[in-house]
């Protein structure tokens, strides 16, 4: 039997949203979480010598592997061994190469709801179940030790996301400490999804090998080194299986981008310029989250880091797509449905991305004021 994949509504949102701007309408992105900004200047100017002067071809970056390295050093106090580090097409593939070393089909791998849409699809098209445990405002939006332990039966695996996608949420030192200790005492392998690691708003977020050194690690260079369009990531897999991984990467994918590595190893020093970025985020986070109460969204979920606003619309729609279809339509600001991360509570939710300009976050919260408060009208 083929399994059958969902589809990821923001696409449709963002194809309509490029349909009408080409139309001439003015739009506002926040439906996608990738950075507007492209990748750092030193980076580019990087890859333009490297066109000229390279003919390029399948190649894994040894002072790229290096580089990533010392960055668990830096960031983490972690020793990672050069060699246990995979650069992959993006974290997409990097998800994929993970799960496939770890599970047979019909392996139970749990994840938390509301959750990255592609975690539950990706579970789906390797025959793995996905046990999706809920976690709501009393948790959070985030999975704990308490409830793995409740897990009965235990599941084979977890995909943990520190900060998460829709939510932004940060998961504690403390508590992931916990987590690794039920999953250890329960033999629970380990996915961890640190794509966001660099976009946090008050304490750092931690990294899983800080506890469970044999989790495989999963990155990429698409969020804080805004490097989305080259597809480029990364996986630290344990010593176990790291013969099983570079089969599956030979096989599937390859290797990355030659361009893309180049470019990427310059880009992780570029501090001042990524953490712009950051800053522009903050502000844009901070402008949302003072906005938020006049477009009547009060209960959203803390977002500690990435770049992602979660909110609870229920008390204006039970249908979040066409409340976001309506919302593009009328405004021109493009939103995710909550529906994408969440099969069962979503369609009360929606989500921003605020990786945009701040006077694009300007725009859209002058664009819905009314326009929530409309709905609100109606609604009455």
């Amino acid at each position: 039997m083929i399994a059958c994949i969902d589809p990821f509504h923001a696409i449709a949102i963002s194809r309509e949203a490029h349909r009408l701007e080409a139309e001439g309408r003015s739009i506002l992105h926040m439906e996608f979480g990738q950075p507007s900004t492209g990748a750092p200047a030193a980076a580019i100017a990087a890859a333009h010598d490297i066109l000229d002067s390279d003919p390029m071809g399948y190649w894994e970056s040894p002072a790229l592997k290096n580089r990533i390295a010392r960055l668990y050093d830096e960031r983490h106090g972690v020793t990672v061994d050069p060699e246990r580090i995979l650069l992959t097409c993006g974290a997409s593939p990097g998800l994929v190469l993970a799960l496939s070393c770890l599970f047979a089909p019909g392996a139970k791998v749990a994840t938390a709801r509301p959750g990255y849409v592609a975690y539950r699809n990706t579970l789906k098209a390797l025959y793995l179940e996905a046990v999706e445990v809920d976690c709501g405002p009393a948790d959070r939006y985030q999975i704990s030790a308490a409830a793995l332990r409740k897990l009965d039966p235990a599941p084979d695996g977890l995909i943990l996301a520190s900060p998460a996608n829709p939510t932004g949420t940060i998961i504690p030192a403390e508590e992931l400490a916990a987590i690794a200790q039920v999953c250890a005492q329960r033999g629970v392998r380990i996915v961890s999804d640190e794509i966001y690691h660099g976009l946090s708003y008050g304490e750092p977020a931690h990294s899983m090998l800080e506890y469970a050194p044999g989790a495989i690690i999963v990155n990429s260079f698409s969020k804080y080194f805004s490097m989305a369009g080259w597809r480029l990531g990364w996986i630290v897999v344990p010593p176990d299986l790291i013969d099983a991984a570079r089969a599956r990467m030979g096989n599937l994918f390859l290797t990355p981008p030659s361009l893309a590595q180049h470019a990427g190893l310059i880009a992780m020093d570029c501090v001042e310029e990524l953490e712009g970025h950051v800053a522009t985020y903050r502000r844009n986070r901070q402008l949302l989250l003072e906005a938020l109460p006049a477009l009547g969204l009060r209960e959203i979920a803390p977002p500690d880091g990435a770049f992602y606003i979660y909110a609870d619309v229920g008390h204006l729609t039970h249908d979040s797509l066409s409340f976001c279809q309506k919302l593009l339509r009328e405004t021109g600001v493009a939103a995710a449905p909550g529906i994408d991360f969440d099969p069962v509570d979503g369609q009360r939710h929606i989500r921003f991305s605020f990786a945009v300009s701040t006077d694009r976050v300007e725009d859209a919260i002058a664009r819905m004021i009314p326009w929530f408060a409309a709905q609100g009208c109606e609604e009455a």
